[in-house]
């Protein structure tokens, strides 16, 4: 059984501060630039605590914690809330989403107990990291992304209209021009009827895993009640909003364009897309419109290689998927084929080359993907299609979790929101 209670949240006291000001990315997609900007941009943003700069950044934070709540620049809410968010955004296809979710917090359990499922795996440097932070501030300032399947749509269809028909409580853009609308919902009884719709559903941790298991480990050896709960946010997957995108492969390390094409050619039949400056944008679009529709029959992705006037739509042939040594959920992945047969058996990359991205990087936006080779600093792109939802839930199910760095689940959830107490 998923226990989810309402978060006795603090949050930012909007008559001191400009939300849009005091907001932030996730710590782990902040590069050192970012941190700076958003330091700049206000004493009160949220890096200080998610990111501190300081020598002893645990300790940094605490004191900023303290010193905020004192100043009245962090509030606790009247009552316990759930936090509903809209996310609004434009794909670069000009598709325009509203992803919808609510922020709460449930009972951390071990993965054994399979009411929680995990999909990647994680490191022990940002588990560390993390931890202390945690125990310095006795806090989670950050959301777990967890999904859930309800095809009812019984909170966007039956709470969620009495909510967003008011002003949100939080109207706020992001630095990638997401609109983040927030809206509290804090009457009992939606709120047990949320609970109840949870409690016998099998969650799937989409981002956070890192964070998640913090929390279980900071769970085992905190005595405050609070303690055993960490701060998620939660996404319906029978949402066509909630879209998974995929993370490319780049290759760095050098090789001959026509050496990578008679590797590839062992296992996928190719179809050349050729193009020219004057339509290279209009036969791109094809080359991916049609890399969508070939992954939907069988496995496909694509190739873009430097000095190449050529898009390649990879298809899988027959009979190579028994080449692979893995579980069969698993080898029905791009990533697990691409891995498996071509950067590890033909390009020779080693496991801990691929894991440290040595030679080898993984991009998540598409455009960077296709930039890189036109630069001239990569040697050949993979272009991996859309992750399926069903795929993921088939891994997790199964016991296994995904290949590193498989999915990105854009927008990424703003820190700044809300934050959880865990004393």
């Amino acid at each position: 059984m998923v226990e989810v209670q309402p978060l006795d949240a603090v949050v930012y006291n909007q008559e001191k501060v400009d939300i849009n000001k005091v907001i932030a990315p996730p710590y782990d997609v902040i590069t050192n630039e970012e941190q700076q900007k958003l330091y700049e941009r206000s004493p009160y943003n949220i890096v200080r605590l998610i990111l501190s700069s300081a020598k002893d950044r645990y300790e940094d934070a605490k004191k900023s914690f303290e010193n905020w709540q004192n100043e009245k620049v962090l509030v606790k809410t009247d009552k316990p809330v759930i936090f509903y968010i809209i996310q609004k955004y434009t794909t670069e296809s000009g598709k325009k989403v509203e992803r919808k979710g609510f922020i709460a917090k449930n009972r951390v359990e071990e993965f054994s107990s399979k009411n929680i499922l995990p999909h990647e795996y994680t490191m022990g440097g940002p588990k560390e990291d993390r931890l202390k932070l945690t125990r310095a501030c006795e806090a989670n300032f950050s959301q777990i992304f967890m999904v859930y399947s309800d095809p009812s749509m019984m909170i966007e269809k039956e709470i969620a209209p009495k909510y967003v028909s008011g002003k949100p409580f939080i109207d706020a853009v992001d630095d990638k021009g997401v609109q983040n609308l927030v809206y509290l919902i804090d009457e009992e009884d939606d709120i047990k009827k949320i609970q109840q719709l949870l409690s016998d559903k099998t969650l799937l941790i989409a981002d956070g895993h890192h964070r998640y298991e913090t929390a279980l480990n900071y769970s085992k050896e905190a005595s405050a009640p609070e303690a055993q709960y960490v701060m998620s946010y939660f996404t319906n997957s029978e949402d066509d909003n909630l879209i998974i995108f995929p993370t490319h492969r780049i290759i760095t390390k050098f090789i001959e364009p026509y050496v990578l094409l008679e590797s590839v050619k062992k296992y996928y039949d190719l179809e050349e897309y050729t193009f020219v400056s004057s339509n290279k944008d209009e036969i791109k679009a094809k080359f991916l419109a049609d890399l969508e529709k070939s992954n939907a029959e069988r496995i496909s992705m694509g190739l873009y290689m430097k000095n190449v006037n050529k898009f390649y739509l990879l298809k899988l042939k027959e009979g190579v998927l028994e080449m692979i040594d893995a579980p069969d959920v698993l080898k029905k992945l791009d990533l697990t084929v691409l891995h498996e047969l071509i950067i590890t058996n033909e390009l020779g990359y080693s496991r801990d080359e691929q894991m440290a991205q040595d030679g080898i990087k993984y991009i998540k936006q598409e455009f960077e993907a296709f930039d890189m080779i036109d630069k001239g600093t990569a040697e050949a792109s993979f272009i991996m299609a859309y992750p399926k939802m069903k795929d993921i839930k088939d891994i997790s199910a199964a016991g296994y979790r995904m290949p590193q760095k498989s999915t990105y689940f854009y927008p990424k959830l703003l820190s700044g929101v809300a934050i959880n107490p865990l004393k």
